[in-house]
């Protein structure tokens, strides 16, 4: 038996960063991109590379290339800790598992390091990959969990649960991480929104450069502990805007949408130490009218355009930056697509 899953980027529309924060956010997934896992029975359990773990280079100047925009790890350990996440998990819960061995490999061309959770998309796939292979049910908010357990305390990554609930729900979903109720029950709040009252949507981003997640969101953590009013009155604000987001998109009113993008980048500019490359795509976008924020922590940005007309002026601008356009083809949960040959 072949096993095949997948699993796709995000877009952080609106209230990201808070969700770290006992904040709300809106996020959708599409599928321009995505993750493919492949787990078959075998007599030894191997995880194998992909291109992205290669160790064979030309010449030294490709080896600083592929470290600048890749780091120095590539997917390998994030199968590892999603194995040992869900083996774990199974023994908590007194969950017996069979002791059949397997070989994993997976393959990706979302772009890495620029705020399209890829990472976390891998280790989804996986953790799809193991639930069939091994007959086990996990309630989607606890998958959620495990994908972020599996980053944050087996690899010490710093993140959040936006990106592993929407990728494990898919579709459209608002989330509320309000802290009573993660104190009581482990997990927000989440919400199915109809991705059909989304206005039309860009996605822009760069390739050439990357900045881990752990990079960008600096000392913010620290800071939000400490108190800080500055830190903690933005998360207020992003939680605040992501209501009064969905309210203007379900009254379908576009330009309001847009000013709330618009809103969401610019506060965290005064908190955040943000590149100027990452800058220049904000700026770039809105040069033609268009909104703009970034889908994650840097990298890429979302907004909204009005017609097609925008949309040819907005993918002109920033071909001049070298920077990449494309309309996102959303996901609906039902297409998750799981093969089994």
């Amino acid at each position: 038996m072949i096993i095949r899953t997948r699993a796709y980027p995000r877009i952080g529309l609106i209230g990201n960063p808070s969700d770290g924060y006992f904040g709300k956010t809106i996020s959708l997934t599409f599928s321009n991109f995505c993750v493919e896992v492949t787990l078959y029975e075998s007599p030894e359990l191997e995880i194998l590379p992909c291109e992205k773990d290669r160790s064979f280079f030309e010449s030294i100047n490709c080896l600083v290339r592929d470290v600048n925009l890749h780091g120095y790890y590539g997917g390998i350990r994030l199968l590892k800790a999603t194995v040992k996440r869900f083996y774990d998990y199974c023994c908590e819960n007194q969950i017996r598992i069979h002791d059949k061995n397997f070989t994993l490999r997976y393959a990706s061309n979302i772009p890495h390091s620029v705020g399209l959770a890829g990472s976390s998309a891998i280790i989804t796939a996986c953790l799809r990959a193991l639930m069939v292979f091994y007959g086990v049910s996990i309630p989607k908010p606890i998958q959620a969990n495990l994908i972020l357990s599996a980053e944050r305390d087996e690899l010490g990554i710093s993140a959040g649960l936006q990106d592993r609930v929407i990728q494990v729900y898919e579709g459209m979903v608002y989330m509320d991480f309000n802290r009573d109720l993660m104190e009581k029950q482990g997990y927000g709040f989440y919400e199915p929104l109809d991705t059909k009252l989304l206005p039309k949507l860009y996605v822009a981003y760069r390739d050439d450069f990357s900045e881990p997640t752990e990079i960008f969101h600096n000392d913010i953590r620290g800071r939000f502990n400490r108190g800080e009013k500055q830190v903690v009155d933005a998360m207020k604000f992003w939680a605040n805007l992501t209501d009064r987001f969905r309210t203007a998109m379900e009254a379908h009113d576009v330009p309001a949408m847009s000013r709330m993008l618009n809103a969401s980048f610019d506060r965290r500019r005064k908190i955040y130490k943000i590149s100027q490359e990452n800058i220049l795509m904000v700026e770039t976008a809105r040069s033609v009218g268009a909104s703009s924020t970034f889908t994650g922590s840097g990298g890429a940005i979302v907004g909204i355009f009005t017609d097609d007309r925008m949309l040819s002026r907005l993918k002109k601008a920033l071909s001049k930056q070298q920077i990449k356009l494309i309309r996102p083809h959303l996901v609906e949960p039902s297409t998750n697509e799981r093969t089994l040959l």
